[in-house]
This record gives structure tokens, C-alpha cells and sequence, in this order.
């Protein structure tokens, strides 16, 4: 596994003894309470086409239209801005996930139900992410697409791309993925409607008492 170049800022040795947690006046608890539901990170992974943010923004939708706080995070979205620097290494997908990790985890601090739609392709860096957060604060949502029905949908031209070399080391195919074997929430796309594939994560959340 290739390891980020980056520092990150999880070991005590490496914080500086000047930067000093500020406790809020509003509690999470507070927060929480307000917006009448539990918060949550619905962390969905797959290949490149498989539906993943399809699937967030209308399980977004549903949510919002319930009376949920919301917000969904998009890969595409937060390479626009936020890791607008990162390339597509290794390294730098690791990088990534690091960085949208701490942005969920304050959102789910504000007490929000977040959609996190990114191809996350190594099981650490999901894992990594869910020890950030308290129990039952990561969710996550395998949309279990095959690669061939992915490459046939290439909503974005990629896989085309990929064939003609223009893209190199890419998810699925000269990059690896790792799938996962116990996630909380297995969709597959091929099978269901978008429609159905979202009642699939809301019906989830409701059995699981994340709202009524």
C-alpha cells in the first residue's frame, strides 16, 4: 500500500503546543436535539460510474424533503475546490480521503445526515475514517456495480479515455480497488432504479432509528 506524503495530524508528537481545542458554546448534543435526527456519515464507494453520486444526491433529496439537515459531498465537487491540488497517485487518493474524512466528521459533528460520494478505493483509508467518528456515525454504502456495466454507462468519458492510454491508473483497471467485504448497505445499481436503490438506504436509516 502506498503511503501519503503528507503529515497528518492524528499523533500528539506532531500538533504543536500552541494550537488548543475551543470548546463551542453549542454542544453536538445541542445540535443534535434541534435537528430532531441522528447524525451520520453515509459513505458511499465504487468504481467510476457505478452510481454513487446518483444515489447520494437523491437519498439527498429524500432526506431533505423529510426535514432533514443535510449536505452531500461529491468527489468531483471537492476536487474543484478543497483538494483541487491532489492528483490521482496513490498517494494523493489517500490524501483525499484524509481531507473529506475531517470535513464529515465536523459535519456529523454539526449534527448533519452527510452523503459522501468518492470512489475510496483502499479498504484502510474507509477504515481510517470510521474510527474517526463515534459509533454508528459511519455508514457505509458499497454501490456494487459490475465494471463492465460501469464502463458501458461511462457517464464521463473516462473508460474511453482509459482505452485510448489518455488516463493512466485508473480504479478498476490498472488502479486497484478494494471492495468491500461487510459494509452496512450493499446497492446494486444493475438491479434497481435509482428510485429504489435510494428507498433501499432511507428504509436503512429508518430501522436503524436514525429518524422516524
Amino acid at each position: 500500500m502506498t503511503q501519503s506524503p503528507y503529515k497528518t495530524v492524528d499523533s500528539e508528537t506532531e500538533k504543536s503546543s500552541d494550537v488548543v481545542w475551543h470548546q463551542a458554546s453549542v454542544s453536538h448534543e445541542d445540535r443534535v436535539k434541534s435537528n430532531k435526527h441522528r447524525p451520520a456519515v453515509l459513505w458511499f464507494t465504487g468504481l467510476s460510474g457505478s452510481g454513487k453520486s446518483t444515489i447520494a444526491n437523491a437519498v439527498d433529496k429524500m432526506l431533505h424533503d423529510g426535514g432533514c439537515k443535510t449536505y452531500v459531498l461529491d468527489g468531483d465537487n471537492i476536487r474543484h475546490g478543497l483538494n483541487g491540488d491532489l492528483t490521482f497517485s496513490d498517494a494523493d487518493r489517500i490524501e483525499n480521503i484524509r481531507r473529506i474524512g475531517e470535513v464529515a466528521k465536523l459535519f456529523v459533528d454539526a449534527g448533519l445526515l452527510v452523503c459522501s460520494a468518492f470512489i475510496s478505493p483502499f479498504k484502510s483509508d474507509r477504515e481510517m475514517i470510521a474510527k474517526k467518528l463515534n459509533q454508528g456515525e459511519f455508514i457505509e454504502v458499497f454501490i456494487d456495480t459490475p465494471l463492465g456495466i460501469c464502463a458501458q454507462r461511462d457517464p464521463k468519458g473516462l473508460y474511453a479515455k482509459v482505452k485510448t492510454g489518455e488516463i493512466k491508473n485508473f480504479t478498476g483497471i490498472d488502479s486497484t480497488y478494494e471492495a468491500p467485504q461487510n459494509a452496512d448497505i450493499v446497492i446494486k445499481t444493475a438491479e434497481c432504479s435509482v428510485e429504489d436503490c435510494a428507498l433501499q438506504i432511507i428504509n436503512y436509516l429508518k430501522q436503524n432509528g436514525y429518524f422516524q
